[in-house]
Order: structure tokens, then sequence, then C-alpha cells
């Protein structure tokens, strides 16, 4: 690493949601820089397999499955991270569900439920068990994604945008309440990126032209543009940042 500011050489890096997209870039991206990175998802076997694909490239990558909707797996995600490494100096809270798609009229109370417990409540939950950790360091970074749905109205995602919006509100609290500790908390928007998210609209040739004639920059976002931004705001070239929701949606949201 040439450049101090984005030196992550002995950090502990949590990232949940790590096997696939965004998540999977940000702990790639992250390993670059020198950090020891936790892979985390639902299927373990597919986490090992991605840690493993780390490891083979000379990085420092463990594998803990987690359903960021269980408050056990979440804890024995922590446990096992200390466990390993005894210390967690970034976290960078990825993993997310969005089941359903239409109007917020339409929604069910189960549907309802598993988007604010995955999406917000397990976010709360994990950042409970971390900070306190961080604390004691008088140090920590923490990156929360949300995302461009949780900036303005969408006819079919509106209630995954409401749990995005509590996302961003949550960094805000917790960059108040923790910044005197050494922690920053900052959250990230994104655009439309070439993820399984958005596997339908990418493989519509028509949708996906339509889609990036309407962006300034003309085209979609990359896993790694979203990574970018997660190294920047878990390292010391962000120093003086916390409490922000960056949005990275290619000018989409002011074109």
């Amino acid at each position: 690493m040439t450049n101090p500011l984005f030196d992550m050489t002995g950090k502990v890096a949590l990232i949940t949601g790590s096997t696939k997209g965004i998540g999977r870039s940000i702990a790639e991206e992250m390993a670059r820089c020198g950090a020891k990175v936790v892979i985390s998802s639902r299927k373990a076997d597919v986490c090992e397999q991605v840690a493993g694909e780390l490891k083979e490239q000379g990085f420092e990558a463990i594998a803990i499955p987690c359903h960021v909707g269980k408050k056990d797996d979440l804890q024995n995600l922590v446990d096992k991270t200390l466990e390993t490494w005894g210390q967690i100096d970034v976290l960078i809270c990825n993993a997310a569900t969005n089941p359903v798609y239409g109007p917020t009229q339409d929604m069910t109370d189960e549907a309802w439920d598993k988007i604010m417990d995955t999406n917000v409540k397990g976010t709360f939950w994990l950042t409970q068990m971390v900070l306190p950790h961080m604390a004691e360091r008088g140090d920590g970074q923490v990156v929360l994604l949300s995302s461009i749905a949780g900036i303005r109205g969408n006819t079919v995602i509106g209630t995954y945008g409401v749990s995005k919006a509590a996302e961003a509100a949550l960094a805000r609290n917790l960059a108040v309440e923790w910044g005197p500790r050494g922690i920053r908390v900052n959250s990230i928007a994104p655009g439309l990126v070439r993820t399984d998210f958005a596997k339908a609209l990418v493989e519509d040739p028509e949708r996906l032209k339509r889609v990036e004639e309407k962006t300034p920059l003309r085209r979609i976002g990359e896993p790694v543009d979203i990574a970018g931004l997660a190294v920047f705001l878990s390292t010391k070239a962000s120093a003086y940042i916390t409490g922000q929701v960056i949005v990275a949606d290619g000018g989409e949201t002011v074109g």
C-alpha cells in the first residue's frame, strides 16, 4: 500500500452479504488494501468458497455463515470474528432483502415484517453488538448500505425504500451517539448496480438502454463503484466524515 490514507493493513473488516455483488466486491477491495475480511452470507458452502478464493490470492479471510434476520446468528458472527482475530475495526452492513415488488398498498404484513426485520432490525442488532467493542479501542468505522430508494419515492419497491431510509437515519443517530468514542458511521445510497437485485432489468436491453439514457454518466453502476466508496469511508481518507449519506448513482437523482 503506497498511500497511507487508504491503508487497511491489520484491520479486521466484517462484511455481511459478502459472497456476491456489492458485498463481495467490498470484501475484495478491502483485502487488496490489507484488511483481514470476514465473508458472511446465509449459505456456509458459498461463504467457504469465496473465502477460499481470497486466500488463494494471498489475502486473509474467514467464512462465517449468518442470516442477518436472526439475532443468534448475528451474535455468533461477532463472537467467532472476535475469537479468531480479537477485534472488529470495520463493519459493513450490506446484507438485505426485498421479497416483493409492487405498490405499498398490496404489501402483506409478512412481507413488511421480513423486509424490516432483515434490513433494519438486523442492522440495529449487529451495530449494538459491534460498537461497544470498537468503543473499547477508541476507533472504528461503520458503513450501512442504504439506497436511492430511501431518498425518493418508488412505485414497486416502496417498502424496501422505507427500510433503506431507516438505515440512513440509523447511521446519523449512531454517528452522534458514538462519535465521542472515536467511531464514525456513514451510509451509502447506491443507484442501480449490476447485481442479482437488478438482474431482470440488466438482462432486458431496451429497458437497460432507457435507464442509461436518463443517467448523466450514461451507464449503470458496477459493484466495484460502491466498493471504492466503502473503502474510502472505512479509512483515514474520510477521517472527518461521519453521519452522512453518500449517493453513488451516476447522477441519476440529479439528472
